[in-house]
Parts: C-alpha cells; sequence; structure tokens
C-alpha cells in the first residue's frame, strides 16, 4: 500500500517501507514521466541520515535508470530544501528525498517534488498512486548502481554550495556580520549542520553545535523540534548565554527556536515574528498563507497593513500552491515549516533560521522584545495542542459524530461558523477557533484551540476531549 498524506508517503521500516515499494513507487513516478514525455532532462534524488535513506536512494535510481531515464543523486546527506533547490534549479520536471522528516526512526518514506521544486499537490500525488496500482512489479527493471555510474546512467552531484551561496545572496549578510551574535545549532541528528553553520560563520556569527552526529535513532527522541524536545538546547541556551537557539528537524525543512532568555518559541510565533519584519522593517508588501491549524495572528498583522492572509487545508503543497496564486510573500504552518517569497517554493527550516539572525542584526532587538512590539500592537492569542491515537474503530466513531453527524458539545463562546474543509473546525466570535482533525503521517487525532487566553483555550480543548471520549494525550 503506498498512500500520500500530507507529507509525502511515509511507513514503518521492514513493514511497508521496502525495497519492492521504493522501486514500484519510482518506476511509476518514471513510467509517468514517460507519458508526459518528460525524460530528457532526467530526476533528482536526495536522502537524510534515517536508517536505509542512502541504501533506499540506490535502489530509486537503479529503477529510474532501468526505465531508461537519467539520474541524478545528491551524493551527502541531503537537507529536504536543498532537493527542492536543485529541481528548481536545473528545471527538472520531478525529485525525491528519502525521508520521513520529523516521524519516529521506526519510520522512512519518500517526498516527491514537482517543477519549480514544489512539493507534489494532490493532483499528483492521487495520479502516483493510480500510476502505482497499474504498476506490476514485473515491470521494476533495474540498472545496478555501480554499472549505472559506470556507463552514465547515474551521476552523482552535490549542488550543496550552490544552495548555500542562494541563502547568502538572499540575507543581509553585512548586518549579520555586524551583529556579533552567538548563536547555538541543535540539528536533532538531522542534515542542517553543513548548510547552516557555514551561512551562519560565514557571517562572523559565533557558532556552537550539539547533537550533531549520526545517530539513526535521534537520541531516543522524536526528530521533531518542540519544546519537549528540545530541553537541551534550552539549558545550553541559558548556560552559555547565547543570543539565538536554533533546530531543525530530520529532514532540516522544519524550524525550531528558543529566544535569549531560554524560551521556547511556538513556530506560530516564528511565523508572526517574520511576517511582520518583512513588511514593517524590509518594507516588503503581501499577502500571507497559512494552514487552518495555524495562528490568526497573522490574519491580523495582514489586516493592519491592508494584505489578506489566505487559509488552506494542512499539507505544505497547499501553502506552495496559494502561495504561488496570489504571489503571498510568506506561507507556514504551527509544525514548525514555512517560506518566503524568492526563495524555494517549500519549507526550509535553514533558509528560515538565517531570515531570523537577520531580523536580530538588522533592528537590534531580542526575539522576546520584537515579539512584545508584536502583541502590544495586535493583542495576544494562545494556543493549546493536544494528540490523541487511535484504533481504526475510534477513528469511525469520531468520524461519525464530527465528520458525518457533524455533532459539536455547547461551547461556552458564541460560534460565528464550522468549516470542514479539513477535519472540524470551528470559529468562535471572539476569534478563537477549535479545530480537531486527522493526522495524514501519524495515527493520531490532533486538536488545536487558540483563544485570546490560555486559560480559554485549554477549556475549550477540553470541552471537546470530554465530548469526544479522547483518552489521555500522548
Amino acid at each position: 500500500m503506498i498512500k500520500f498524506g500530507t507529507g509525502g508517503w511515509r511507513a514503518v521500516i521492514g513493514e511497508d517501507f521496502t525495497k519492492s515499494n521504493v522501486q514500484l513507487l519510482t518506476t511509476a513516478i518514471a513510467k509517468k514521466m514517460t507519458d508526459e514525455g518528460r525524460t530528457e532532462k532526467g530526476f533528482v534524488i536526495g536522502y537524510d541520515r534515517r536508517f536505509l535513506s542512502d541504501t533506499a536512494a540506490c535502489w530509486a535510481a537503479e529503477a529510474m535508470a532501468g526505465r531508461g531515464i537519467p539520474c541524478r543523486v545528491i551524493h551527502r546527506e541531503s537537507p529536504t530544501p536543498l532537493v527542492m533547490f536543485t529541481v528548481q534549479q536545473e528545471g527538472l520536471p520531478y525529485g525525491m528525498t528519502i525521508t520521513a522528516s520529523h516521524n519516529p526512526a521506526v519510520y522512512n518514506g519518500i517526498k516527491v517534488f514537482m517543477d519549480g521544486g514544489r512539493d507534489a499537490d494532490e493532483l499528483l500525488t492521487s495520479e502516483l498512486e493510480r500510476y502505482v496500482l497499474n504498476t506490476d512489479e514485473s515491470e521494476i527493471k533495474t540498472v545496478p548502481f555501480e554499472e549505472g555510474l559506470a556507463n552514465g546512467a547515474i551521476q552523482l552531484i552535490d549542488p550543496m554550495n550552490q544552495y548555500i551561496d542562494s541563502i547568502i545572496r538572499s540575507v543581509n549578510m553585512g548586518a549579520i556580520r555586524s551583529a556579533g551574535l552567538k548563536v547555538v545549532l541543535d540539528p536533532m541528528y538531522g542534515v542542517s549542520r553543513t548548510a547552516l553553520q557555514m551561512i551562519l560563520m560565514t557571517a562572523r556569527c559565533d557558532v556552537d553545535v550539539i547533537h550533531e552526529r549520526h545517530d539513526a535513532l535521534f537520541g531516543g527522541r522524536l526528530p521533531a523540534p518542540n519544546d519537549k524536545t528540545l530541553t537541551g538546547l534550552i539549558s545550553y541556551v541559558k548556560e552559555k548565554h547565547c543570543g539565538l537557539g536554533i533546530a531543525t528537524d530530520g529532514d532540516a525543512d522544519r524550524l525550531g527556536v528558543i529566544d535569549d532568555q531560554g524560551n521556547f518559541l511556538h513556530p506560530n510565533k516564528i511565523l508572526v515574528l517574520l511576517y511582520y519584519y518583512l513588511m514593517k522593517y524590509k518594507g516588503w508588501h503581501g499577502a500571507a498563507v497559512r494552514n487552518l491549524a495555524t495562528t490568526h495572528m497573522v490574519d491580523r498583522i495582514a489586516e493592519d497593513f491592508r494584505e489578506v492572509c489566505y487559509e488552506v487545508p494542512v499539507g505544505f503543497k497547499y501553502v506552495s500552491a496559494k502561495m504561488a496564486e496570489t504571489n503571498a510573500i510568506i506561507g507556514g504552518e504551527s509544525s514548525g515549516g514555512l517560506t518566503v517569497r524568492g526563495h524555494i517554493q517549500g519549507k526550509d527550516g535553514i533558509y528560515a533560521a538565517s531570515l531570523l539572525v537577520e531580523m536580530i542584526a538588522v533592528t537590534g532587538r531580542k526575539l522576546s522584545e520584537i515579539y512584545r512590539e508584536i502583541t502590544d500592537r495586535y493583542g495576544t492569542c494562545e494556543m493549546i495542542e493536544s494528540d490523541y491515537r487511535f484504533g481504526q474503530q475510534e477513528k469511525e466513531r469520531v468520524t461519525k459524530i464530527l465528520l458525518r453527524d457533524k455533532l459539536l458539545p455547547e461551547f461556552p463562546f458564541l460560534i460565528e461558523k464550522v468549516s470542514y474543509l479539513d477535519g472540524c473546525k470551528v470559529y468562535f466570535k471572539n476569534g478563537g477557533w477549535v479545530i480537531a482533525r486527522f493526522s495524514g503521517t501519524e495515527p493520531l487525532l490532533r486538536v488545536f484551540c487558540e483563544m485570546p487566553t490560555l486559560e480559554d483555550a485549554e477549556n475549550v480543548g477540553n470541552i471537546l476531549k470530554n465530548y469526544l471520549s479522547l483518552g489521555q494525550d500522548s
């Protein structure tokens, strides 16, 4: 079974993530490229540090070369945005990277990219699933990897320098050089260290790095930057009096930040900070795009600057598509992914981190001070997030209540509207909201609630939890 979720195809290693399935999906992509007459420019494959990622990249290359399509393999552990950058720069129709992003270590998977370096949209992933169903394993043709290298069917490339240079050209390196910042990086045993450390050291930052070694188990923690997984980074920032702590997830497309006071900055705040900075301090103008589980503070900023904030379903492919449609200047999601106009059309934790460092340098202010300026101007939004694991029966029960029967509990706030665009989202007239939706990458029901106060957010979240008879937050 190869089904795409919000962030590609992910599966447990040895169960569905197998050599045959990797080559089956690659063959399906190759057949689609052939049917479209788009094989001439070839294909690119990257991989991260997960168990079997490098081997699976070879499996995929063998299958692509077996269909007679020129195949480039990035010859190093690669951040996902590096692969997207390569698709964009080389003008390729498609590319892929072997990663399960921030999932537990028992998972691996494949993200597919389309022309322009964008995440595969829903139309493409649906078509690829159809191609997979119509592809028999007997159609998988392979060229042994070493043979492919020898005859040129497979080529090893390293576009890291070009990628780093593109970011250096995009940020104000002069301002950063003058700021004398001390920064600590936490790649979470992933793949961001080389690029991010090089960028910041080129800008004369004092850079320390923790958790940089190769560990396929990610130190026993999820490679997802949040307040629970970044306790080591928080301690380091406090003990060493750093101006900023930066973490990236396993494949470096998502960002986590610890401010100068040792506080974890929720990804919502990072998106708000950067959107405000781009318009207030850099003089940019344009819309923003966020998914429907992301803070509405972005909407307030957009309205203040006479711009628009567009809401889309969860999945960065929707953010990318809406940004392309509206020429928005920023797009992001509460899970830590964001992108800015003029760079690649997908999430890039390395570029986002560089832009945050620029913001501190240009404004001459600490992150905590800049965010206080924003809340003084727009008020506060407090969010709670809860994840609940479920079995199939539990999923069917909750689906019936919320999505088929469309039943809701009694809330202590007036309801403005209810949306079923992606899960069930209730908008309150006081500007708050609550959403319950099933994850597209793990067996989880995710509940997000944002209200003017943390007490109200927790109250609404608990009302929905009790109404649905959910278990303990995982």
